[in-house]
């Protein structure tokens, strides 16, 4: 399981044209689900996204983690972090959970995001969105579990 997080200073994704999930200061997180993921991957994943220190200290130093600033969390699923681009000039999508496992472990990490964190955004699951985002820093990072 892998999450593209980015420090934002504001986040939102739509839908159809309907704005599903907005955010100030926090993580705009893009999942991605491989098929031997588990819950428990879904779980270490979760703890690393609220924990990890990216948030500047009163030194302004990257010190401080989500759930230390209270920020808020956008959780939304993209498919397309998993694809294998190793080789020619097309991704290749096999080590991607099925569409069914997917949205299971999606909502697994929604349901345990919502338990463990008072601020959890979501995009749907399968839809076409539109994500934007103001990105604060740049600060990205790619974190695996």
């Amino acid at each position: 399981m892998r999450a593209l997080i980015q420090r934002v200073s504001q986040a939102s994704v739509q839908v159809e044209g309907k704005r599903i999930g907005t955010i100030d200061q926090g993580l705009l997180a893009l999942i991605g689900i491989e098929r031997d993921d588990t819950p428990e991957r879904a779980e270490k994943l979760l703890h690393k996204m609220l924990n990890y220190r990216i948030f500047s200290n009163d030194q302004g130093r990257m010190n401080l983690g989500l759930s230390t600033v209270e920020g808020g969390l956008l959780l939304v699923s993209q498919f397309t972090l998993v694809a294998d681009t190793r080789k020619g000039l097309r991704p290749g999508f096999s080590n991607g959970a099925s569409p069914a496992d997917g949205e299971r472990l999606f909502d697994h990490l929604v349901e345990l995001a919502r338990r463990d964190h008072a601020n959890v955004e979501t995009g749907r699951f399968g839809a076409d969105m539109q994500v934007s985002l103001i990105n604060d820093g740049p600060v990205t990072f790619m974190l695996e579990s």
